[in-house]
């Protein structure tokens, strides 16, 4: 309960990125004792929601530019070697009729405007792409930059998700192409849309910070 609660708080920005964290408060504010509290937090420093420094407080990470440029380049690699697996063995059909279920929840949920849950879907497509490549390894390595993305996308408003939904190229068309690609077995097709896809979303999250506010990005 300590775990999935606080592990919500940092995804939808209750915990706002520099915020220190204090076994002693949190126990207190749980009721628990700050046995699971520390387990807790040394769980989520694993799953790259935390940041512990020597002799201070832990922390809820302040993501800067290179952070994010760095998170989308490991999950470029990690995503690219899915798509290669998946194609080459003969699984493009399987995956795209999983990936397109995706794509048509993430859309309804856009239709209905709940923006939290399409970010859901948007985060799940990318989840059941390398879960179809069948690596473990790969699968492990993942589930930590997919936390440090819901990291990222968790400080965006609830106007900027649908702006981005509703104005800008829908993510769930960019999903779309990279699913049919997977299932034509074009394996060169599908790794350039998808660092496109991962470009878009670094260039539009890395200048939020700008005059003139762009949209979100996409998972």
């Amino acid at each position: 309960m300590v775990l999935d609660r606080l592990r919500e708080d940092i995804i939808n920005g209750t915990l706002a990125a520099g915020t220190q964290l204090s076994e002693v408060e949190l126990a207190t504010s749980f009721g628990v004792s700050r046995g699971p509290i520390r387990e807790a937090i040394q769980r989520l420093i694993q799953e790259g929601l935390l940041r512990g420094e020597p002799h201070r407080r832990v922390s809820v990470p302040l993501l800067t530019k290179e952070d994010i440029a760095d998170i989308y380049l490991a999950r470029t690699a990690l995503e690219s070697a899915a798509v290669q697996s998946i194609i080459a063995s003969g699984k493009s059909e399987e995956t795209f009729k999983e990936l397109d279920r995706n794509v048509r929840a993430e859309a309804a949920a856009e239709a209905a405007g709940d923006w939290q849950t399409a970010r859901e879907y948007d985060l799940e497509f990318h989840t059941i792409l390398v879960a179809a490549s069948g690596s473990q390894r790969l699968q492990r390595m993942f589930s930590t930059v997919i936390s440090e993305t819901r990291l990222c996308m968790g400080a965006l408003t609830t106007e900027e998700a649908r702006h981005h939904h509703k104005v800008q190229s829908p993510d769930e068309v960019n999903h779309r192409k990279i699913s049919e690609l997977i299932r034509d077995g074009d394996t060169a097709g599908a790794l350039a849309a998808l660092r496109k896809h991962f470009d878009d979303a670094v260039a539009t999250l890395t200048s939020r910070d700008s005059e003139e506010k762009p949209a979100p990005p996409a998972g």
